[in-house]
């Protein structure tokens, strides 16, 4: 039984380790010999670099280590070109200065072990004579792999300024690749997003940007059909377990788990960091998540709560998929480069494509909603846990008090500073937190009569809710709290019942309950349930 390469990048280590590879070399025989220049996005953790380091091999000319892979087979020519690479994650960048040295650095490094000195550091004009010493040397055109280019970027997405000249810098560094085009056989450039205003896209004949072609949608991660073939013994092994024997289907529950990632809507693969950790430690924990969420995504999420609630089934077009502006940062996109949505399907017969969108697999959906409900409120995950099975527990049994004082108790753990005086913020928060516990709830629900605020359906119930917001004084009396408490109240109610909410779930054998909430502020929460 080969061994699984957890964190390991290096092919050659692989290969020589005797360790499982999925063969990605068909993929790169047809990029070598249809592209010069190319862009791909994928989540972190996916396996782009070891991607590249493959690439790097195949022009290194060591056709024998490639043996019992598809490439040794095919009529690949094995010939070997100088190759250049540079991974941005390594490249220290607080500061533009701080990343132009850097840069300067790693290519002075990579020169000298090729017997060449440079006196002088800017970045673009060493890569510029890095790339002609080396073509003159060999005798042959350069190979250029850039791993994680956007990194100096969206490490500071948040800090605009610096963002800004960080993208500055790389337009400069990026900038003299056009000029190279003879001395280049191959530029392949991964990152997790797809920057505009970016002048690697621009500034050089476009990159062909291959993150959505369908012919490519395998080139990482692990295809389901190869699971068994590859991890079979594996999964035997494991099953034999008196802990997995609970399991019907351990495939299945592993597929359930990790499963579920696509960029055309066709193809299915599994993320490799989770599936290797899962099949090595026996345990079914959200090892990819856990590797490192990124901090700005939380923060970008906690400022704009309302496009969180509307992610399940999410309609969204191809150019907004694969574009980022660090000037004007939508959720929805990221979420889709990040790894935390996928493709669910590509829309028939749309021009230009659209694709339906959703979260991926059970180990996304839980640890990234529980992660974002500790982060709203401030409370630590074994609270969170709890207001969990206490707010389904009250929607199994129909008893709503319990889920009340939850909410309220969520709702004042909230910082001051993020609340605003809105109705729709508020209903956003309250939807948020019911995605973040993983009680399923569909927002903006249309009927003849016009559209439900939320709706949620646990078991053989389903809750019908309408929200209404009411403007109080944070010194207002008892009185005037009572007041303002019973016309929302009424008002939803009213709503709910003059616009025909529940008429539509109507002899579907389900028990209907209307709710109607109210809400003043934090932790000033009311409900009023009607059958």
């Amino acid at each position: 039984m080969k061994q699984l390469p957890v964190g390991i990048q290096n092919f050659k280590e692989i290969i020589q380790g005797d360790y499982v590879y999925v063969d990605k070399t068909k993929y790169i025989y047809h990029l070598l010999n249809e592209y010069k220049y190319c862009f791909l996005s994928r989540p972190r953790r996916f396996g782009k670099s070891l991607l590249l380091d493959t690439i790097s091999e195949v022009f290194h000319g060591d056709r024998e280590l490639f043996k019992g892979l598809w490439i040794y087979d095919s009529d690949y020519s094995f010939d070997k070109h100088p190759v250049i690479r540079l991974d941005m994650s390594n490249i220290a960048h607080e500061t533009p200065e701080e990343l132009k040295e850097e840069l300067s650095f790693e290519l002075k490094k990579q020169m000298s072990r090729e017997g060449f000195i440079l006196e002088y550091n800017r970045p673009s004009a060493v890569f510029k004579t890095f790339i002609e010493e080396l073509h003159d040397k060999y005798n042959q055109r350069v190979v250029i792999l850039i791993d994680e280019y956007d990194k100096p970027i969206l490490d500071h997405i948040l800090d605009t300024e610096l963002a800004e000249a960080n993208r500055d810098a790389l337009r400069d560094f990026y900038g003299i690749l056009k000029s190279m085009d003879p001395y280049i056989r191959f530029l392949f450039v991964t990152g997790i997003t797809k920057f505009t205003k970016t002048s690697i896209f621009s500034g050089l004949s476009t990159p062909e940007d291959i993150t959505m072609v369908g012919k490519y949608a395998n080139i990482c991660g692990v295809p389901v059909e190869d699971l068994e073939r590859h991890f079979g013994e594996h999964i035997a092994a494991l099953s034999s377990l008196d802990y997995f024997r609970q399991f019907g289907s351990l495939r299945d529950e592993i597929l359930n788990w990790y499963d579920g990632y696509s960029w055309d809507g066709e193809t299915r693969v599994l993320n490799p960091l989770s599936l290797f950790s899962f099949l090595k430690h026996g345990e079914f924990k959200s090892y990819w998540f856990e590797s490192g969420t990124p901090k700005f995504l939380t923060e970008i999420i906690r400022k704009k709560p309302r496009g969180y609630t509307d992610l399940t089934n999410l309609k969204m077009g191809e150019m907004s998929m694969n574009t980022f502006n660090a000037g004007n940062i939508a959720i929805e996109p990221l979420l889709f480069q990040t790894g935390y949505l996928t493709v669910k399907e590509k829309l028939p017969e749309t021009v230009p494509s659209l694709y339906l969108l959703d979260m991926p697999n059970r180990e996304v959906r839980l640890a990234f909603n529980l992660h974002l409900l500790v982060e709203f409120s401030g409370c630590d995950e074994m609270f969170a846990e709890t207001a969990y099975h206490r707010i389904r527990e009250s929607l199994e049994t129909a008893e709503l008090d319990g889920m009340l004082e939850t909410m309220r108790g969520l709702f004042a753990a909230i910082p001051y500073e993020i609340h605003l005086k809105y109705e729709y913020y508020y209903q956003s928060i309250f939807l948020t937190i019911m995605n973040m516990l993983g009680i399923v709830m569909a927002a903006e629900v249309s009927v003849s009569g016009g559209r439900i605020d939320a709706v949620v359906e646990q078991g053989k119930k389903v809750y019908v809710m309408e929200f209404k917001y009411q403007d109080c004084e944070p010194d207002a009396t008892p009185e005037k709290r009572r007041k303002l408490f019973l016309e929302a109240l009424d008002d939803a109610q009213t709503q709910i019942g003059e616009k025909g909410y529940a008429k539509k779930y109507s002899g579907s054998g389900m028990e209907v309950y209307k709710v109607a909430i109210a809400l003043l502020g934090r932790d000033d929460l009311e409900m009023r349930v009607i059958r």
